[in-house]
């Protein structure tokens, strides 16, 4: 007497195989079209072709060639010429007293008043122009670096382009009195160094005093010296006030 589970057992066994026969017979199916499609080979037509590995890049390297200029016999064993402008300068042999200098003056600075200083450099402006066109001129306001500590002298840049050498230059400058002062122009910084020290503790020169140059020989001004003591706070304005009525 068979029992009901192997009974269920059986049928179950014989419906999976029928199901693998059929699926194999599908498969089978399958697999005849595609070949008559022919897609495997146009599968296998479409797959990118693999690329070639990369070689690693080379160095370029430049080849350098030396080339033996030609020369004369004639100069064969002598050094090659160098084409370069060589400026001589002869520097004056100013006096030792255009040198001294103490530091303690520094603390004694006395710094002008805008108004007095206005006013002084108004008066050289006015000077400027009564001396005409002969000559070249131009005016220079003075400055606590001009007078107590440096005393470096910058001149305007474009007059200097103008009127003055391209070279360092000995430089004369006379003052009211006919005195002459020597000093040393800087081409290349337009402006005075050596020397300027000396005139301007000869001549008590501070600041907001204003000086008028005229150019009156070629490395040779005329110095005028407008004081900027000589105008009081409270004075100056007046002053500047009568002038332009």
């Amino acid at each position: 007497m068979v029992m009901p589970k192997a009974k269920n057992e059986s049928k179950s066994a014989a419906s999976g195989s029928a199901y693998e026969e059929l699926r194999r017979k599908r498969m089978e199916e399958n697999r005849k079209k595609l070949e008559e499609l022919k897609l495997p080979r146009l599968s296998l037509a479409l797959k990118p072709s693999p690329k070639p590995p990369k070689s690693s890049p080379m160095k370029r390297v430049k080849k350098t060639e030396v080339v033996e200029v030609r020369r004369s016999g004639r100069f064969v064993n002598k050094p090659a010429p160098v084409y370069r402008e060589v400026v001589t300068y002869e520097r004056p042999d100013l006096p030792r007293r255009y040198f001294k200098y103490s530091r303690k003056d520094l603390a004694n600075r006395v710094y002008a008043s805008d108004e007095a200083r206005a006013a002084a450099t108004y008066k050289a402006e006015e000077l400027e122009v009564s001396l005409g066109n002969d000559y070249p001129t131009f005016v220079k306001p003075m400055l606590q670096s001009h007078t107590t500590g440096g005393f470096w002298l910058g001149l305007p840049n474009s007059w200097c382009r103008t009127h003055l050498p391209k070279n360092d230059a000995t430089i004369t400058l006379i003052d009211e009195e006919g005195e002459e002062c020597l000093t040393v122009y800087l081409a290349r910084k337009a402006g005075l160094s050596g020397g300027w020290r000396g005139f301007s503790i000869d001549h008590g020169l501070v600041d907001g005093d204003a000086l008028v140059f005229q150019l009156i020989r070629p490395l040779t001004f005329k110095v005028y010296i407008i004081r900027v003591n000589a105008y009081e706070k409270g004075d100056n304005m007046e002053a500047l006030d009568a002038a332009d009525i």
